[in-house]
């Protein structure tokens, strides 16, 4: 993939006003964007793909959505109404992991981009270190954050700045309506990142306001300290 010329002579559209930048755990205190690893708590959970959607940056510029063959046949696509009104998303499907590794490291060069995602099942030889310090490069030199969604994996060594862990919890009441879904929760665990202390909580994303919402446990204060000092919004 080739970022188009038109695309790539525009500026990154700025940040929605009065639209806070929240839910940025992933991001150091200064909130450079960084690559960030997510594994999926079983193969089939969809809770990583509701978490990293929640976490994109709030800006009208698309988003660059990667997927091998297998992510898409499993996990399915992204759900286009989970982007928010005026956000676009620039889909990519492609049979090999190398393909989508390649097509990611291309779309972190394209400065019209607001973000780059991508998937990959398993853990396919191509999916090495090496790998994730190219994108890790790529996403610190072009000032934008990459996220890599890893289904039926374990995590290997890896260059990723903050790695993850997430699995769906009940949602929350719907303050309208006890039969119907309320706003979405994830356990989302922290096990290595290299600007704050690691660490295990519950992550909401408050539909009204558009932003990622965190509940730390008592023992994880300091790391609720964190989050606040980041630009994350953390609750109790």
């Amino acid at each position: 993939m080739r970022c188009l010329p038109a695309l790539a002579s525009q500026p990154r559209p700025a940040a929605t006003p009065g639209v806070p930048e929240v839910g940025r755990p992933v991001l150091s205190p200064a909130l450079s964007p960084v690559l960030s690893e997510v594994f999926a708590a079983t193969p089939g959970d969809g809770a990583v793909t509701g978490f990293v959607l929640s976490s994109l940056p709030r800006t009208t510029a698309p988003i660059l959505w990667v997927q091998d063959h297998l992510s898409q046949a499993e996990a399915g696509r992204p759900y286009l109404p989970g982007l928010g009104a005026g956000r676009q998303l620039l889909h990519l499907a492609l049979a090999r992991a190398a393909d989508v590794l390649g097509a990611m490291e291309e779309g972190l060069c394209c400065t019209a981009l607001a973000a780059v995602v991508g998937e990959v099942w398993g853990a396919p030889p191509v999916l090495d270190f090496t790998a994730t310090r190219r994108l890790a490069i790529r996403a610190e030199a072009g000032n934008l954050p990459c996220w890599l969604i890893r289904r039926g994996a374990r995590p290997d060594l890896s260059a990723a700045r903050n790695r993850w862990r997430v699995a769906a919890l009940p949602s929350r009441a719907h303050p309208h309506d006890p039969m119907a879904p309320g706003d979405p929760r994830w356990q989302v665990e922290l096990f290595r990142a290299r600007a704050m202390p690691p660490g295990t909580w519950v992550a909401s994303h408050d539909r009204a306001a558009d932003r990622v919402d965190f509940s730390a446990a008592s023992r994880d204060g300091a790391l609720a300290e964190s989050l606040r000092a980041a630009g994350g919004s953390a609750a109790g």
